[in-house]
């Protein structure tokens, strides 16, 4: 019976499918096919021994059931891979696993499963980009309240708050596109790392299996490929989740009732909020996927104890690691494609923001009239206490920001009224907004095409 929820809840099946147990089956099959490709071009085994092998490496023919089989036996899951190969290539089956230690096959693997994975991570993470784009670039007008430590501020615009999220999910592109080539590297150098058993081509043997699989040639490696490899990869679906949970973490608080300035889509004719308060619009995607990201983050501290691997390698790693690789790509995954459903469905509030913005009563321009009154000559602190005591009185008083200047003659020698009132326009203080909306949307539109 199903037990893990990636089996009946969570994840989509294109990633699922890389990290299954036929995904992983299929990819076993394929490097034991390339090696055997690499010693044909070698010389070492004949064309019609590698056609034959070649022809039964697939998984409808040397099946993930034999295999399984043949491991209740053998208590060894690349030895019963080997055993069902050789009985289904017949007299060719002498050259199956030629050479190689059982990490050699499942490192190199498990490099393909990380290459395939990549590729649709980095499809993904462009998807949630270019739909963070859209909505930078619809709402750079759209004023709203700044906050800094859950207190209104200065004005901001909703653009630029969504910009913020196109470059950090940019730089996580560029971080991803930097490992790739680290976090995809097969090795082929046998149980110790010395190429012993391959041969005095033991070299040359190696890059012609990675490179028929595609994957890149390391340096030099024990019995696996070091797992500071591993580690950078978890590492960055854990900096992307917490990317995507800060996000939506964001858009949770501006949908509290009390805020009401955004809201993840709600289906008003079927959904429903609570089974007992029938009024509730609860953000369940968005919390659905920040409770994830924190899954996907506690993966980080097992991949890091996983690399300390005893001498040349043990064993410690290799359970672990069916959780590690497998659930962090399959969550994230989920949680990427969940981030953008929510982003690109949510309604905005411009009304709401503004009104919010009126609630102030003109506190959140402060800034703007104390560096008005030093650029009119007023000392920089002067200013600040004049504004800092304007601001108080008006709280305490119950005033608007502008009426409490306008009582107060130290500003008022400086600004006249008109311009005072003026100067309370949330929109005037909006500075450079605009063109780092522009100028982060345009980068990433780049980094994607």
């Amino acid at each position: 019976m199903p037990i893990s929820p990636l089996d009946y809840r969570y994840g989509r099946d294109k990633a699922k499918e890389i990290w299954s147990r036929e995904g992983r089956h299929s990819r076993l099959l394929e490097v034991e096919r390339a090696l055997i490709w690499a010693h044909s071009k070698m010389g070492r085994v004949s064309p019609e021994d590698y056609d034959a092998i070649a022809d039964i490496a697939d998984p409808g023919i040397v099946t993930a059931d034999r295999v399984d089989e043949i491991e209740r036996e053998t208590k060894h899951d690349i030895m019963a891979l080997t055993k069902a190969m050789a009985e289904a290539a017949g007299e060719s089956g002498w050259c199956i696993h030629l050479g190689a230690t059982s990490n050699d096959i499942v490192d190199s693997a498990v490099a393909i499963q990380i290459r395939d994975s990549i590729t649709l991570q980095r499809k993904s993470v462009c998807s949630l980009i270019l739909s963070l784009c859209e909505i930078a670039e619809r709402e750079k007008h759209t004023v709203m309240l700044g906050r800094t430590h859950g207190q209104a501020a200065v004005p901001i615009t909703f653009g630029l708050k969504v910009a913020v999220w196109v470059d950090e999910f940019r730089r996580h592109l560029d971080r991803l596109d930097e490992i790739t080539p680290r976090c995809i590297t097969g090795k082929f150098l046998g149980a110790v790392g010395t190429g012993a058993a391959q041969g005095k081509r033991a070299l040359e043997l190696q890059e012609l299996v990675l490179k028929e699989l595609g994957l890149e040639v390391p340096v030099a490696t024990t019995q696996v490929v070091g797992r500071d490899r591993y580690i950078e990869w978890v590492g960055w679906m854990a900096n992307v989740a917490t990317s995507i949970e800060k996000v939506l973490q964001e858009v949770r608080n501006l949908q509290r009732t009390e805020i009401s300035e955004v809201a993840e889509e709600f289906d008003p004719k079927k959904q429903v909020g609570s089974s007992t308060m029938a009024q509730k619009k609860n953000p369940i995607t968005a919390e659905n996927a920040c409770g994830l990201a924190r899954i996907v983050r506690s993966m980080i501290v097992p991949s890091y104890e996983n690399a300390l691997l005893w001498h040349e390698r043990d064993l410690a790693n290799s359970s672990s690691e069916r959780f590690t690789l497998s659930h962090s790509m399959i969550l994230l995954d989920d949680i990427i494609a969940k981030c953008e459903r929510v982003v690109t469905g949510m309604s905005v509030d411009s009304e709401r923001m503004m009104e919010n913005i009126d609630s102030q009563g003109g506190l959140i321009m402060a800034e703007k009239i104390m560096l008005e009154l030093v650029d009119r000559g007023m000392p920089r602190e002067q200013a600040h206490e004049e504004l800092r005591k304007s601001s108080i009185q008006a709280i305490e008083e119950g005033l608007g920001l502008d009426v409490a200047c306008s009582r107060n003659a130290a500003i008022t020698v400086l600004i006249n009224e008109e311009d005072l009132q003026a100067m309370f326009d949330p929109r005037s203080h909006l500075g450079s907004s605009e063109e780092i909306v522009n100028s982060a949307v345009s980068i990433a539109r780049e980094r994607c095409a």
